[in-house]
């Protein structure tokens, strides 16, 4: 009897862009029923490989086969024929559709007829086997980042799928629900089904892959190797090829007085459905605190009402000046930073350049500006030393900041606000989707930070981050604080609970707002 093929099967790939060679002569093999990781920095062309078997890129050269035969995709309804589905990082949605026509969009069936209450019933049927909560009925446009992925995973579900190339597919649950899709995608490989899973979180790796290929600059530096007895220093020095700190220092300090305050705040989010619900909350002088909740349950609309981007009832002050309803810019003048959740739509403008970036904030003031004219000489002078200072990786201050990766983008948004000298800093998903290295670096600003005495109110969803750099972690489950606890006595399961609606009557916890 023959040996069972692989289910994928990539020989010598190789991909090009102008100027770029992404896929450097790179080889991958996913065989049948396993959990196959593939790591890498953000552009070490992890992405690039697996938009090729997905059907969006043609290798320049190479060979694919999928369960022993070769292929040849021109598109990816030709992947998805062949049982290939792929959760992207960057989501694929119609953002005007609701989340059952993006599920049902491209499929054969339904064809004339499309009764949307039927499907809704199948959508939430296929949520509630894989435990991913949204609203079938919700426009694409009204859901949060989390959210959206979540549309994602389920439209590859929904395809019944054999192959499933799931692209950061935990960077928006809760720690049970990571628990939870860990167990699901055992319990799919069990079933024979094969996955290819990138992610960024280097214990999520070590915990449930069972092989992993590592890409650096485009070219292999470890190929198919077993996960048994690999570390996370092991695969972070093949990722970047040095080793990499992952305890941030955290320096024990005493805060000192209240910079921003936020009393009895309600909000609706873009549905208008309550979003926040009689929420208070205070952040001092050079603390940190963080906010713990799953997607879609008031953190964004939060962010928002302090930075001046969303309309509320109640009260909230910078230094004792009242900012909520006001412009922005009311804020700003208070020493407001912000690091947004959407870096290109909302932190950067995608088609000026760095220099352009970096002098949003200060383009009034001199020395950049000047009347009705802005020094551009001087506005140059001032990126390269950002450039050089947040070590942003790019050929010139003059390159477009579409064409930065994620980190380098995340570098220049936070050399911005940050050069601004703030007193108070609010940062959305700081980290998210960013490689080790990069996430180092933005953990390690943040914190410089607080040793500055910036008030910083971090937003993430990634549960490591907050316990390492929060000195107080509040938990939001549908817009209410449901306690606030010391970051280091916190428990991850009692937060756990805690983000999922339960109340848990723990030591180090504060009244609830």
């Amino acid at each position: 009897m023959s040996e069972t093929p692989y289910a994928v099967e990539m020989k010598d790939i190789v991909i090009r862009f102008p100027g770029v060679l992404a896929n450097d002569h790179v080889n991958l093999t996913l065989k049948q029923g396993e959990i196959h990781a593939l790591l890498g920095e953000n552009g070490a062309g992890k992405s690039t490989l697996m938009n090729a078997l997905a059907g969006l890129y043609k290798p320049a050269s190479g060979i694919m086969r999928v369960f022993g035969e070769t292929v040849n995709f021109n598109s990816p309804k030709d992947a998805i024929a062949r049982g290939i589905g792929m959760v992207h990082q960057h989501f694929m949605l119609v953002p005007t559709q609701t989340v059952t026509e993006n599920i049902l969009l491209g499929l054969n069936e339904p064809r004339f007829f499309m009764k949307l209450a039927e499907y809704d019933q199948k959508i939430l049927a296929l949520q509630d086997q894989f435990g991913l909560r949204v609203d079938p009925t919700a426009k694409v446009w009204q859901l949060s980042v989390g959210e959206q992925q979540r549309v994602e995973i389920l439209k590859t579900l929904y395809r019944g799928a054999q192959i499933l190339i799931m692209d950061e597919p935990t960077a928006v649950l809760a720690p049970q629900e990571i628990d939870e899709l860990m167990k699901t995608m055992r319990s799919m490989v069990d079933q024979g089904k094969s996955i290819i899973f990138i992610s960024h979180k280097l214990h999520e790796v070590t915990a449930v892959a069972d092989r992993v290929t590592v890409l650096r600059k485009g070219k292999v530096t470890a190929e198919g190797h077993s996960m048994e007895g690999l570390t996370k220093r092991d695969l972070a020095r093949l990722m970047v090829g040095r080793g990499v700190i992952f305890a941030v220092e955290k320096k024990p300090q005493e805060p000192g007085d209240v910079v921003l305050s936020v009393k009895d705040v309600e909000a609706e989010n873009d549905k208008g459905v309550p979003a926040l619900r009689k929420l208070s909350l205070e952040v001092r002088a050079g603390e940190i605190l963080g906010i713990a909740a799953i997607a879609g349950n008031g953190q964004s609309e939060l962010a928002e009402v302090v930075t001046g981007l969303r309309p509320c009832t109640g009260s909230v002050k910078i230094n004792g000046k009242e900012v909520a309803n006001k412009p922005p810019i009311v804020a700003i003048k208070q020493g407001m930073a912000h690091v947004p959740e959407d870096r290109t739509g909302v932190g950067s403008a995608p088609n000026m350049t760095i220099t352009e970036n970096t002098i949003m904030k200060c383009y009034r003031e001199n020395p950049i500006g000047n009347g009705w004219s802005i020094n551009f000489t001087n506005a140059r002078q001032r990126a390269r030393t950002l450039k050089e200072k947040y070590d942003i990786l790019a050929p010139s201050v003059r390159t477009m900041a579409r064409k930065l990766s994620g980190g380098n983008l995340q570098k220049v948004i936070l050399a911005r606000e940050i050069s601004a000298q703030p007193q108070l800093m609010v940062a959305v998903q700081p980290t998210r989707g960013l490689d080790v290295g990069a996430i180092e670096s933005i953990q390690t600003l943040l914190l410089e930070q607080r040793e500055a005495g910036t008030a910083v109110l971090l937003i993430s969803e990634e549960m490591e981050e907050l316990l390492a750099l929060s000195d107080r972690i509040a938990v939001i489950s549908d817009g209410r604080i449901m306690g606030i606890v010391d970051a280091d006595k916190a428990d991850i399961n009692e937060i756990g609970l805690m983000m999922t609606g339960t109340a848990v009557p723990a030591k180090s916890m504060e009244a609830a707002g």
